[in-house]
């Protein structure tokens, strides 16, 4: 076989993808967590209510200060796990899934077409919120929960397992699949421009000779543009799944344990729209684009480099 025709395996992308997103999120998860406490700051109160944290910094400041580097990184090993269906995900199905669907419309399918890569980078995103949304949901409660200054529904799990075992005891197998609608809603919303922005900045970059296209500062470059671009469109979205995740529960006369507060994520936006006006939706974006911005430029630049290294490690120095 010539160098030239390797081809990463889905497989192979998927664990470069996986790997990639885990080595991110060690960075980004000490704003997640200040992310999700604020967004939970004064939900469904008109008037914002009583304020804990003034702003993305405060939060973080507050945290280490009450809870050390515990509270700072509460939720990583959930986290870790989560990262390796998700970007894992992201990372192997967005190519399968554009030329599929560049094929299916009688297009190369090695050309960059703009609403094919957006149908694609969905899908493949919508994959991985589906198979981790138990872990993401156990992740927010997880990063909500603070002993010394509590912020909405405070659920305290010892670990990951505890988490799931006291999901099953007390909301059964629907549990698990709580608030995933909320989850396909926001995965989609920022899959859907993540690899788009990135690819096309990255050919622009290349194809225009302002950088090499083997640099780590294209990777860079490209990353940043991708991470505003979802921080954008992604904000409102992760709003309602960190609310539908983290809402009180209530048991029926049926025996089902649903949701005390929301229905469904188009309720909760319409919900905090009505009591805390559209600025609800935006709350802890500061904190979401201090998480955002340097995850996905780690993600995307260490998924390229990772990948090069398996190629020289995989199928040696020749394939280039």
């Amino acid at each position: 076989m010539s160098a030239g025709s390797h081809q990463f395996s889905t497989t192979e992308s998927f664990l470069c993808g996986g790997l990639a997103a885990c080595i991110a999120v060690t960075v980004s998860n000490p704003a997640e967590v200040a992310k999700t406490r604020l967004q939970l700051q004064g939900e469904l109160v008109k008037g914002g209510g009583l304020k804990v944290y003034n702003n993305a910094f405060d939060a973080m400041i507050k945290t280490w200060r009450n809870e050390g580097i515990r509270g700072m990184q509460r939720g990583l090993g959930v986290a870790y796990a989560y990262q390796i269906p998700l970007n894992g995900s992201r990372l192997s199905f967005y190519e399968p899934f554009r030329r599929t669907i560049n094929r299916v419309f009688g297009w190369s399918s090695t050309d960059q077409i703009p609403i094919t890569s957006l149908v694609a980078g969905a899908a493949s995103g919508v994959v991985g919120a589906v198979i981790g949304n138990p872990l993401f949901l156990i992740k927010a409660r997880m990063q909500a929960y603070s002993p010394a200054l509590p912020i909405g529904t405070q659920r305290h799990y010892k670990n990951s397992f505890d988490a799931l075992t006291t999901i099953w005891r007390t909301e059964g197998i629907r549990g698990y699949v709580r608030g995933m609608d909320a989850a396909i809603l926001r995965t989609a919303m920022g899959s859907s421009v993540q690899l788009p922005t990135y690819n096309w900045t990255k050919n622009q970059l290349v194809g225009h000779a302002i950088l090499p296209g083997d640099s780590v500062w294209t990777f860079l470059a490209s990353s940043s543009v991708s991470g505003v671009c979802v921080c954008l469109v992604m904000q409102p979205a992760d709003t309602a799944l960190t609310r539908m995740y983290n809402q009180p529960t209530t048991k029926l006369p049926d025996g089902r344990v649903v949701g005390a507060l929301y229905k469904s994520p188009i309720d909760c936006l319409w919900r905090t729209l009505r009591t805390e006006g559209v600025l609800g939706w935006y709350k802890g974006s500061l904190a979401h684009f201090l998480r955002i911005t340097p995850h996905t430029i780690i993600t995307l630049t260490m998924n390229d480099v990772i990948r090069n290294l398996y190629k020289d490690f995989a199928w040696g120095k020749s394939y280039v």
